[in-house]
Order: structure tokens, then C-alpha cells, then sequence
């Protein structure tokens, strides 16, 4: 073992963490911030909005549009009401609700916007008719979708998170791969680097016709597909986080008697980790995005598919259940990529916002 790796492999004792000090003048603010006395105003204001939605979903008869008799209506107002009752009694115990009443707090406005919205629209579908039927259902009917095609949608979403783990793990892998060899070697910076210019800014949809043509299944051309749209920006920020990487972090290990492959996994690699977070976050949405369209065109499952299938049967209301739960599960599966982030980077963690 080289004196570098020796330096790093050696175990490190432990320091007594020095006591924090902290004044009265500085400790009275900070406790006053994270437990607000009083009652929660805006809370308040969001419960009414709710009691409002729920009135307005149950007193007001539905306007009937052909066989559509819009179920659910009486169980989405009771679930306003449910959530109004939740909101009032955090509100008017303010700091008393603990946990709840803090993390609710900051989107308190959010609350109110969104039983205004709900409300109309309530009030332009089901109840005034004003929006054509059934391209435009009210909110009760996502309920519905959910009651009766649970198992189609609840299907179709696991085949769409298997196509997506499945090809953006292999284009992260390769993009990494990649990256860390044109970032570190002439030789492959000298052949690999004038494909990645070239090729690399071709959207992979692009690629469609030719990967359905080749491929021996069309769920094979599917991976294919993500795993290249997660391929390039993997890539290009690793490549560009290794290959800028300061000479005096190689210079002082050499110094030490570092190895090759010591520089490149225990000092380039390392360095490089906050452009290759940058790369995964650009890399899952443009792979989901072409996960979605491989599927509406030749896949015969998942959400792209059940989008297909929901407006071959004008099912609109399936369309926009399938919509949000594509919502929920990119902004998740970000969200969980950035706590991964944060958790590796730990010296970085909230440089990067989500």
C-alpha cells in the first residue's frame, strides 16, 4: 500500500465535538420562529375554503350531461369537509399540533389555492356544465377511475417503473463508465469525444422507428431508448466533472506515491460526484420523457400505453388519472434522487434545490 493510501485507510480518532454557545438574545428568536404562538391564520382561511368546496360539492345538485351521472360527487364533498374539520383543528391549536403544524405551515397558501381551484373546477363541470362532456370531468371522477381501474392503472404503472429502472440504469452506468474514461484518458477523449458532440444532442425519440425496426422485442428497443436518453448527460458532466479536477489534488497524491487507479476512483471520481447528481437529475427526466413516448408507440404496457388506451375509449378521466400519477411519480422519484444527493454530497447538501 503507497503512503497516499495509507494516509487515507488510516483510522482517524474521533473529536469531541466543541459545545455550542449560544446567548439568550440568540436562543429567543430561534425558539420563537420554530413555535409560533397563536392560532394559525391562514390555516384558518384554508379550512373555510375547504368547508366552502364540500358545501358546494354537496348542496349543489349536479347538472346531468347525458349517462353521465358524475359518482363519487357525495364522498369527494365529505372528503373536503374531512380535510376542512383536519385543517381547523391544527389551526386553532397553532404550536399545540407539534409536528403536523409545522410542515403544513409553509404551504398554508398552497392549501387555499387548491380548494379554490377544486372548486372551480366543480363548479364548470359538474355543476354549471360549462366545460363539454366527457373531455372535461369534474374531480369526483378521479375517484371513480381510482374505485374501478385500479388494477389497470396500478399495473401499468409498475411496468412503466420496471422499463424506467431498467434503462436508466444502464444508461447511467455506460454515461459514467464513459464519462470517467474520456475525462481521464487521451486516447479515449480522442475517439469517444467527437461521437459524443456529434451524436449525442439526436433526441433519442428520434431513434424511435430504428429501434422498434432492430430490436428483437419491442420492450428491449424500449430500454434501449431510455437508457440512451440517460446516457448522454451522464456522460457529458461526468466527463466534464473528472477533466476539471485541479493538477494539485493528482500532483500531492503522486507526491505521496499514489497508484493510477488510486487517482482515478479515490480522487477523480470523488471531485467529480456533484456534476454526476447533475447529470442523473437531467438524465431521469429526459428518460421518462422517452419512456412515455416508446410506450404510446409500441409498448403494450405501462402509463404511455393506458394514455393510448384511455382515449381510444374517450376515457378522459383516465387520461388525467394517468396524468397525475405521472406527476407524483417523476416528482418523486427526483425528489428521491436529491435525497440520495444530499446524503452522499453531505457537504453539499441544499446547493442544489428541488
Amino acid at each position: 500500500m503507497t503512503t497516499a493510501e495509507q494516509f487515507l485507510e488510516a483510522p482517524r480518532l474521533p473529536r469531541a465535538p466543541a459545545a455550542p454557545v449560544t446567548t439568550t438574545a440568540q436562543a429567543a428568536p430561534s425558539q420563537a420562529a420554530a413555535a409560533p404562538s397563536g392560532p394559525w391564520a391562514t390555516g384558518l382561511l384554508a379550512a373555510a375554503a375547504w368547508v366552502a368546496l364540500g358545501l358546494l360539492t354537496l348542496l349543489w345538485p349536479n347538472k346531468e350531461a347525458g349517462f353521465t351521472d358524475w359518482a363519487f360527487t357525495r364522498e369527494f364533498g365529505v372528503a373536503a369537509l374531512v380535510v376542512a374539520a383536519l385543517l381547523l383543528a391544527i389551526s386553532v391549536l397553532g404550536a399545540r399540533a407539534g409536528q403536523v403544524a409545522r410542515a403544513l405551515r409553509p404551504a398554508g397558501q398552497w392549501l387555499v389555492a387548491l380548494a379554490v381551484v377544486l372548486a372551480l373546477w366543480e363548479t364548470f363541470t359538474a355543476k354549471l356544465g360549462l366545460l363539454p362532456s366527457p373531455f372535461f370531468a369534474p374531480p369526483q371522477s378521479l375517484i371513480d377511475v381510482v374505485h374501478e381501474d385500479w388494477q389497470r392503472l396500478g399495473l401499468s404503472t409498475a411496468y412503466s417503473l420496471r422499463l424506467l429502472a431498467n434503462g436508466f440504469v444502464l444508461g447511467a452506468l455506460v454515461g459514467f463508465g464513459t464519462g470517467v474514461a474520456v475525462g481521464w484518458s487521451r486516447i479515449a477523449g480522442y475517439w469517444v469525444h467527437p461521437l459524443l458532440r456529434f451524436l449525442g444532442p439526436v433526441p433519442a425519440s428520434a431513434l424511435l422507428p430504428l429501434a422498434f425496426f432492430f430490436a428483437p422485442s419491442s420492450y428491449s428497443a424500449a430500454v434501449f431508448l431510455v437508457g440512451l436518453a440517460t446516457f448522454f448527460p451522464v456522460a457529458v458532466l461526468t466527463w466534464s466533472g473528472v477533466a476539471s479536477v485541479g493538477k494539485s489534488y493528482y500532483d500531492v497524491a503522486r507526491t505521496l506515491g499514489a497508484s493510477e487507479r488510486f487517482l482515478v476512483l479515490r480522487v477523480a471520481i470523488p471531485a467529480a460526484l456533484p456534476q454526476v447528481f447533475v447529470g442523473l437529475f437531467m438524465g431521469l427526466g429526459a428518460s421518462f420523457s422517452v419512456l412515455i413516448t416508446a410506450e404510446m408507440m409500441g409498448v403494450k404496457a405501462g402509463l404511455g400505453w393506458y394514455l393510448q388506451w384511455a382515449q381510444g375509449w374517450a376515457a378522459y378521466a383516465n387520461m388525467y388519472a394517468a396524468l397525475f400519477v405521472m406527476a407524483v411519480l417523476c416528482s418523486g422519484l427526483i425528489t428521491l434522487l436529491f435525497k440520495v444527493r444530499d446524503r452522499v454530497l453531505s457537504w453539499q447538501k441544499g446547493t442544489v434545490k428541488w
